[in-house]
């Protein structure tokens, strides 16, 4: 647990500089992976609530990063769009990750990264089977 608040903060820290935090930086790069999505599944991908996220792309629309578009035949819904500039600050921010992991993980051999990782999918799975049914 100190382990993932260490790296929280540093990478807190990181997105910050270019002017996010990291609820927006998570919002902004999973709109990157796939635009167009209701914020219902924008929830579901961020594991937040639909409350939360509405909130989220208030913000981000006022602040120009987040488009909202009607969705054809349902006028309840609005699919979520990045703007250039939104665009523009999730690349930075993927950027920023992506140097980030280089720094830590990129510097353990390979037979150490595939040990971690097969650490870190039996935990998930330990950690599934508590919840299972």
């Amino acid at each position: 647990m100190r382990l993932h608040q260490r790296m929280l903060v540093q990478m807190a820290a990181r997105i910050r500089a270019i002017g996010l935090s990291i609820p927006q930086f998570d919002l902004l790069s999973t709109l990157t992976e796939r635009e167009g999505i209701s914020q219902s599944e924008l929830a579901e991908r961020l594991y937040v609530t639909k409350g939360n996220v509405s909130g989220l792309v208030d913000r981000l629309v006022q602040a120009g990063l987040v488009e909202r578009r009607a969705i054809a035949g349902d006028r309840r819904s609005y699919a979520m769009h990045l703007t250039e500039e939104g665009r523009r600050l999730a690349e930075a921010g993927l950027a920023i990750q992506r140097d980030f992991v280089a720094s830590t993980l990129g510097r353990l051999g390979g037979a150490d990264l595939a040990e971690l990782d097969r650490l870190i999918v039996l935990w998930r799975d330990l950690a599934r089977a508590i919840d299972a049914p």
